[in-house]
């Protein structure tokens, strides 16, 4: 799998740009998954070349979820692992905080130095970006899950299974 960790780089920081209310991972995931849903309806080809899963609350990014996990527990990875690259270059654009709420973990994200770069994207990929955030910044990471299961290609795919 060849995810563009700088195009999601990039992509948060258009987020927080354009002040999206309670970006933690569960949204920024949901909002990535119709990104690129939306991308490859459209235009034939996902923004971010991420796979992702059916679960029984959201469609979860494969790749970005594991990162998300890794972060979230502290876990040590040998410097040889290719998902430590990943993480440091995703590092190299924004802060990530680590917040325990009583049942979970939450990732926040936080702005440092670098701007957005839109010169990454072509016309139609910044397209599909700005609809997204324009619709969803506002909502809830649970209203855009249950947008995302009014969609039938969610809805027909099992949990557990690659919906794209």
């Amino acid at each position: 799998m060849n995810v563009d960790i700088t195009k999601i780089a990039n992509v948060i920081l258009y987020m927080l740009h354009k002040e999206v209310k309670n970006l933690n991972d569960r949204k920024l995931t949901i909002m990535l998954f119709l990104m690129d849903y939306n991308h490859l309806k459209f235009c034939g080809t996902k923004l971010f070349h991420e796979e992702y899963i059916k679960t029984a609350r959201n469609p979860e990014a494969v790749l970005l979820g594991e990162i998300f996990d890794i972060i979230a527990n502290s876990e040590d990875l040998d410097e040889e692992d290719a998902r430590l690259f990943i993480i440091q270059e995703l590092l190299e654009f924004i802060d990530i905080e680590i917040v325990e709420k009583k049942t979970f973990i939450e990732l926040q994200f936080v702005k440092m130095e670098e701007e957005f770069d839109s010169s990454l994207f072509n016309d139609d990929e910044l397209k599909t970006i700005y609809k997204v955030v324009s619709n969803y910044g506002e909502a809830s990471a649970r209203s855009i899950a249950n947008t995302c299961f009014q969609l039938e290609d969610v809805r027909k795919t099992n949990n557990g299974d690659i919906i794209i």
